[in-house]
């Protein structure tokens, strides 16, 4: 049950008033984001609290926001600081993808519900369940979470959208998301549905009495193109309905909150909430508490992530790898900077992969344990590949390291990379250990030109290239346990090319906490300053400070922890390229999108995959995070800052409320740029500073491809694109590639006019045993003629085979033995009760895959759960009264049993087995097969 200082909040945003509730992001106080997030929070609250009381532990969020929920759900059982970034940035997936329906599919009926397209929305809905439980099922969290935003939005379209409110219906279709159940009491196509409306299509009542009298469902036809509709239908309504003007006039469509349709409105976005949670909560059942907060994610922010040459020549840096990664595991156990996941990916040449990940340290152990360097007699390896794997299987904004001492064998693939670099947002940094050896056939000036490509990708994310020897890695590797931590984040970073003496500033507020320094080139100078005036040189090992570690072309400057708060400088002086970063621990911080408006019914903002449009304003939506909530934090002022030279420009601020602001940047710097952030933290009153790491820069082409459905096994995928430009026209390269090596036909070249667009077509064939579940990221690229110009789209598509069993498991009690519960809960431990059930998945189902319980603290057993039916015992405490068993079958359909017992007013009685029907027990049994039953 959600908390009660939650409960009141949520339900208020839904509520609140707003011009638009089923509105995507942007149209106001009341949309599908605040919808959605109403159900996430609570969801969210609900397992956290579960996980919890089942550990003994108490759940005691500080306040309502999603920064202090984290924390609840997160620190109870470790020290250190919680970071809700990761949290927030799925929300914006979710939310992303639900607003961009109403642009990708503003046309069809079936993704709003639209035009009595009942069983095809209801076939959209059910079939991206299955998609997304068989996501979670291969911890494929972001495919899953873009999936799970636009089965949402069709979800809560429905509500708007039909007269199921009209009906006075006050609980949820459960029909809809059980596909194993018929879709009953339909309005047929040649059944008049409603009355005209003269008054400017606004009437509280147009829908016939005989429709609402029978319990007829229908919906309103739409029409953006044509104004056709059956005779006698309603329409959706609206100005940009074309059928709203056709007798019968007007609309039944609840979107909008008018005089003459409070009520009706108010009713389907309490509904629609209502519905999200019972979607929501299968999911969670499907995926278990651990998953399901991993696909919201909730998870600590740390993520380490190895790329390993694991050539002949790499034995000495395989065995710092090992090092690292056990001082990691054994260090920080027990604390928020222990990671939540680890990712490794060997490489070689030819072969690469494959991509391990888990969340158990000692599975990463024991395989990074089984790395051995051999073979590799030529120069080149497979290093691209390597980090294109990695970049697609780790969570975003994770950081990378890269060992090797070769060159790339693969560096056609360097553009896939930073376009992935740039979708992810992960930070890439490259220990380049070659010392020539290796390199007989292309000589000194081949490793040069090869640093510069790691150099070059390492910037565009934000990492470091760190050149230095075998016998120094291990010096030097103290940057991965830096950034192993918790709520990194980056305060400064600056990169000249050539280099220039140039003194640079940066603030430090109150909040930061393990602040370093890292700079990278060759001789240069520096001079550290801090707001009080006190001064410390790159040669001063130990000074007033902090620290100062030299190896390689690194330098490592870790400030002392008595820092002053306020304006610091750097000086820096070099006629060689360098980099400057300056990072630390604190929970306040930011994350943004790319984002261009789109028009229609339902007018919004959409996520940019690749480069933003050159000679447009440059919008971005930015999600701010404090330290107690969004209200713990005070922005200034937004900027695009470019990372090699001067220029910063700032931006107009709209604030969306709860933390999230519209940035609209006028004129977009030229060349590569990052975000700057500027504001007060409320709690302190100190001012504070952060930047993104991710260079981003503007494209005048443009690469669209919408996905609208998942991949089966065995079976070709063809997905059309545009390509749009409006710089020169004519033939546009095309190349694409994907993480999975699956075939692909893509055309080589795509003619496209100035100003104008062209449509393509590529094919994608899925191997006949490729496992359910599984993601692919798919990267296309438009090179524009001479290579003037590029711009690449990114999307995430899904394998999934296709589901029959939709019939989830059923429960039969057997028999309860209670003592009379005492009246006195502090008497509670005394007194014991058990249940037994059978369950089955029946006949024709797929078998109980898993069986657990939740919602309360007991011993459960059960029997092989291969048998046809599996007897389940629960015991447990009269402290305990309440029981909910969840049986998950191989098709991911989730049944459920909730069972209560009533403490007793008068003495204690003996333990007594009694028939079901006479039981001192409540019971109440709820089945799903692609979503709970609220409880």
């Amino acid at each position: 049950m959600m908390s009660p200082v939650l409960g009141v909040s949520f339900l208020a945003l839904v509520l609140s008033g707003g011009a638009w509730a089923f509105a995507p992001i942007g149209g106001g106080a009341s949309t599908h984001v605040s919808i959605t997030g109403t159900a996430v929070l609570q969801k969210v609250t609900d397992v956290c609290r579960a996980i919890a009381e089942s550990e003994g532990l108490d759940f005691t969020p500080t306040g309502n926001s999603a920064e202090e929920l984290v924390k609840a759900c997160l620190g109870p059982k470790a020290t250190g600081e919680v970071s809700a970034a990761k949290f927030k940035s799925a929300l914006n997936e979710i939310y992303i993808q639900n607003g961009q329906v109403d642009r990708d599919f503003v046309n069809s009926p079936a993704h709003h519900f639209n035009s009595e397209a009942f069983a095809e929305g209801r076939r959209l809905i059910t079939d991206g369940v299955v998609s997304i439980k068989a996501n979670v099922q291969r911890e494929n969290f972001q495919a899953a979470r873009e999936t799970l935003g636009r089965v949402l939005h069709t979800l809560q379209d429905f509500y708007s959208h039909s007269n199921w409110v009209d009906l006075g219906y006050t609980e949820p279709y459960t029909n809809l998301i059980r596909p194993d159940l018929p879709l009953e009491n339909l309005a047929d196509v040649s059944t008049p549905t409603c009355s005209d409306c003269a008054n400017g299509g606004f009437c509280s009542n147009s829908i016939l009495p005989n429709i609402l009298n029978e319990k007829k469902l229908t919906s309103g036809y739409m029409g953006i193109f044509s104004a056709a509709k059956p005779k006698g239908k309603c329409s959706h309504g609206g100005a940009a309905d074309l059928t709203s003007s056709e007798v019968p006039r007007g609309g039944i469509s609840k979107d909008e909150r008018r005089s003459d349709n409070v009520a009706l409105h108010t009713a389907a976005v309490t509904v629609a909430t209502t519905a999200t949670l019972q979607l929501l909560d299968d999911i969670r059942g499907a995926a278990g508490d651990n998953n399901y907060l991993r696909l919201m994610g909730i998870a600590r922010s740390s993520v380490v992530a190895f790329v390993i040459d694991t050539t002949g020549s790499m034995r000495d840096d395989i065995l710092e790898a090992k090092r690292v990664v056990n001082e990691i595991i054994d260090s920080k156990k027990g604390t928020q900077d222990e990671p939540s996941q680890y990712i490794l990916v060997p490489f070689n040449d030819p072969k690469f992969g494959p991509l391990i990940r888990t969340t158990n340290p000692d599975v990463m152990k024991a395989e990074i344990a089984k790395l051995t360097a051999d073979g590799g007699g030529d120069l080149p390896e497979m290093c691209l590949s390597g980090l294109q794997l990695a970049l697609t299987g780790a969570p975003a904004s994770s950081h990378i390291y890269v060992f090797t001492d070769a060159v790339a064998k693969d560096i056609a693939l360097k553009d896939t990379i930073v376009a992935l670099i740039r979708s992810t947002k992960s930070t890439v940094s490259f220990f380049m250990t070659g010392d020539g050896a290796r390199r007989s056939r292309r000589g000194v000036e081949s490793r040069a030109a090869t640093f510069e490509n790691y150099k070059d990708l390492a910037l565009a994310s934000g990492g470091q290239a760190i050149g230095v020897t075998k016998e120094n890695l291990p010096q030097a590797t103290d940057i991965i346990i830096d950034s192993s931590t918790s709520a990194l984040v980056t305060v400064l970073q600056r990169a000249r090319n050539p280099g220039r003496a140039e003194t640079f500033s940066f603030l430090l507020d109150e909040s930061l906490n393990n602040i370093t320094i890292y700079i990278t080139g060759k001789s240069l100078t520096f001079t550290l300053k801090n707001p009080a005036g006190v001064t410390q040189k790159q040669n001063e090992a130990n000074g007033k400070l902090g620290t100062v570690q030299t190896v390689g072309n690194l330098y490592r400057v870790r400030l002392a922890t008595d820092k002053h708060t306020g304006l610091w400088e750097i000086s820096m002086n070099s006629n060689q390229p360098y980099t400057l970063k300056v990072t630390g621990q604190s929970t306040i911080a930011f994350i943004y999108d790319f984002v261009e408006t789109f028009e229609g019914p339902h007018p919004g903002y959409a996520l940019i995959s690749g480069r933003p449009k050159a000679g447009m304003p440059a919008m971005l939506l930015v999600s701010v995070l404090g330290r107690k909530g969004p209200a713990s934090v005070k922005v200034a002022n937004v900027a695009l800052v470019t990372v090699s030279g001067s220029e910063v420009v700032g931006g107009a601020l709209e604030d969306m409320g709860n933390g999230d602001f519209l940035v609209t940047v006028t004129k977009v710097p030229a060349g590569e740029f990052v975000v700057l952030l500027n504001g007060t933290d409320v709690v302190s009153s100190t001012v504070f500073q952060r930047q993104s790491t991710t260079q981003m820069s503007v494209s005048k082409v443009t690469i669209k491809a919408v996905v609208d459905r998942s991949m089966e096994p065995g079976k070709p995928f063809t997905l059309p694109f545009t390509v749009m430009t409006d710089a020169t026209g004519g033939s546009y390269k095309i190349s694409a590639s994907n993480d999975r090596d699956f075939k692909m036909n893509v055309p080589g070249s795509i003619a496209v006019t100035t100003g104008g667009n062209s449509t393509g077509e590529m094919t994608i064939t899925v191997p006949a045993n490729t496992p359910s579940g599984t993601d692919v990221t798919l990267t296309i690229e438009a090179v524009a003629p001479g290579a003037s110009d590029s711009n690449y789209a990114v999307l995430r598509l899904s394998v999934v085979t296709k589901v029959t069993d939709f019939t989830p498991p059923q429960c039969e009690v057997v028999s309860v033995s209670v003592v009379d519960c005492p009246a006195d809960p502090a008497a509670c431990s005394s007194a014991f009760w058990q249940l037994s059930a059978n369950l089955t998945d029946g006949v024709n189902g797929t078998g109980i895959t898993s069986l657990t319980h939740r919602q309360g603290v007991g011993n459960l057993t059960h029997t092989d759960l291969k048998q046809t039916v599996v007897a389940a015992a629960f015991n447990a405490s009269c402290c305990s009264l309440t029981v909910e068993l969840v049986a998950v079958d191989k098709a991911m359909n989730v049944g459920n049993c909730r069972f209560s017992i009533v403490r007793n007013a008068g003495p204690p009685s003996l333990a007594l087995s009694f028939p079901l029907l006479v039981c001192l027990l409540v019971s109440a049994f709820f089945t799903t097969s692609l979503r709970d039953l609220l409880i």
